[in-house]
């Protein structure tokens, strides 16, 4: 008597969260460095076929966004591995960038979607340091080393410099989402898909923003079968961050980062 066994599908899993870029001394936020490993395990695993990203995050750096974009794109085409991307609560701004790198991307009908713009915020604190009697004191090499002071008048040829450069970042963008998407994307002009507007996963469907509604498990049982087996790949908190993390310093290095990224999260009602 024979007995045959099927091969069970195996299905790398690596969840992405949090503000992309540095948020602390000792706490990293989601850059390149802090997820290399992770994904390149990931995407070595026993060759697969197919490898799952959660993402949930409201963006961030774009420099590190684009950095891990590419880098998932590479290990995708190196390994000819298709790469399946779910968002959970927020894959907005660089979240949304980093999950242009899927083949596929999937959402909750309640997830935050989109956000396809470039950010710069700041404040003007000169009046005040006027009325408290602060006299602010700068020397520089350059002349524009001290673009938008917070303690100075706001200068136009300041504000224009900036804005070119969002310009250019704000293209760079643009150009992702329409390779990854294609034409999958219904009419991005008249839709304001790159406005910096966000949606519900439910609208980003219809806009093209995204293939599907689904979670991870839901959706990879119906593409592989029940059986399926979701490798779950995460990345450890080290010994050092471990120990760290009770000290005051730390404490307060961390809570000044949180109440940055709250900022962040908030924006998306979070």
């Amino acid at each position: 008597m024979f007995w045959i066994f099927k091969k069970k599908k195996i299905v790398p899993h690596v969840r992405l969260s949090g503000v992309i870029g540095s948020a602390g001394r000792f706490r990293q936020g989601m850059d390149l460095s802090g997820q290399q490993e992770i994904l390149k395990k990931a995407f070595s695993f026993k060759k697969p076929k197919h490898v799952a990203i959660s993402i949930n995050s409201p963006g961030g750096s774009p420099v590190q966004s684009h950095l891990i974009f590419s880098y998932i794109r590479q290990l995708a085409d190196e390994n000819k591995t298709k790469v399946i991307i779910f968002a959970e609560d927020v894959a907005a701004s660089g979240g949304y960038f980093i999950a242009c790198a899927g083949d596929e991307i999937y959402a909750n009908a309640s997830s935050i979607i989109g956000s396809i713009g470039v950010i710069t915020a700041s404040f003007g604190f000169k009046e005040m340091i006027r009325k408290i009697g602060i006299e602010r004191r700068i020397y520089t090499a350059g002349k524009n080393k001290s673009t938008l002071d917070p303690f100075v008048d706001e200068k136009e040829e300041d504000v224009q410099r900036l804005k070119k450069l969002q310009l250019e970042l704000h293209g760079h963008f643009i150009k992702i989402v329409e390779k990854s998407r294609g034409k999958k994307l219904k009419d991005p002009e008249k839709n304001n898909i790159f406005t910096g507007e966000f949606w519900s996963g439910e609208t980003a469907l219809n806009l093209g923003l995204i293939d599907g509604i689904g979670n991870a498990d839901q959706v990879l049982k119906e593409k592989f079968g029940k059986e399926v087996v979701i490798k779950r790949f995460e990345k450890p908190k080290g010994f050092i961050a471990k120990k760290l993390s009770s000290s005051i310093e730390n404490q307060l290095d961390n809570l000044a980062s949180t109440l940055e990224e709250r900022a962040i999260w908030q924006k998306f009602g979070l």
